[in-house]
């Protein structure tokens, strides 16, 4: 398999210099590095710019409710377990619409990898201020800047016991696609919260502004140690850590179900003639 296998011939619709790109690119190479094929793997998203990066990528595909990504994501997951099953999300969709979808499926852990393509911004929606935009920054909404303290993900989900935790940038689709690995390699719940510019809404977060500021952790850092964690999911200003800020295992839901030795409830069904309903789309 190389990346050009899970190329779509869907027109992209992002504009020119967004994250986005940067982030299908990693994902790509990610799913290479995993040896996977695309009737192997589904992609799962909601609404917004993000939600439109499974049409980018040759491989199954599940376009939800804005914010509801996640809870289809794991009844995939649970329905099929030899899926690799790969939310691509925004800020807005997940941390917003979908926090609650959130934060209850951290707390049943299912086996998920979940992306968040964060420009820190609503893109899709033209330009209010998401959950995660920085404290003073004027929108068309917000015209006297948003006064609220932004939601810290990363903090949120080691809070809630999380079992992998990691940060990446678009504007390093190499390093990004390590983490997207690691995050489908771990068994359980595994959040990717992507730093990256919209050129469009977002004057402030841009390509440059974050490269002058991110950085790798280095390999004497312990994703291990929590309170370690803790600090480096808050730190964010002049320097802001990429990589896997936090990683334990815990037994996933479909382990503690015991669904992980059951017959999987795909193939526990009669297969059933859906070519009538089909022809009302066509």
């Amino acid at each position: 398999m190389n990346a050009n296998d899970f190329k779509s011939n869907d027109p992209i619709a992002w504009c020119p210099g967004c994250g986005d790109f940067g982030i299908v690119n990693a994902l790509k190479k990610s799913l290479v590095k995993l040896d996977k094929k695309p009737h192997e793997i589904l992609l799962v998203s909601g609404i917004g710019q993000a939600a439109k990066l499974p049409h980018y990528i040759n491989a199954n595909c599940f376009n939800g409710l804005h914010g509801r990504a996640l809870p289809a994501a794991a009844g995939a997951k649970i329905a099929n377990r030899d899926l690799t099953v790969i939310v691509t999300t925004g800020d807005g969709d997940c941390y917003g619409e979908g926090g609650n979808h959130f934060l209850h499926n951290i707390r049943r852990n299912c086996d998920i990898t979940v992306v968040v393509c964060d420009n820190q911004i609503y893109g899709l929606t033209k330009g209010q201020a998401s959950p995660t935009t920085d404290t003073g920054y004027a929108t068309k909404v917000q015209v006297n800047g948003v006064i609220l303290e932004p939601f810290h993900p990363l903090a949120a989900a080691i809070a809630l016991g999380c079992g992998f935790v990691a940060r990446g940038f678009s504007g390093d689709p190499e390093h990004l696609s390590e983490l997207i690995a690691e995050g489908v390699r771990h068994k359980g719940f595994a959040l990717i919260d992507v730093l990256q510019p919209c050129v469009t809404f977002n004057k402030k977060n841009t390509h440059d502004w974050y490269s002058k500021r991110v950085y790798k952790l280095d390999k004497t850092y312990d994703p291990l140690d929590r309170t370690a964690a803790y600090a480096k999911a808050e730190e964010w200003g002049e320097r802001i850590p990429l990589g896997i800020i936090y990683q334990k295992d815990r037994p996933c839901y479909e382990q503690l179900s015991g669904i992980d030795t059951a017959l999987p409830l795909c193939r526990n069904c009669s297969p059933v003639d859906i070519s009538g309903l089909l022809s009302d789309f066509e």
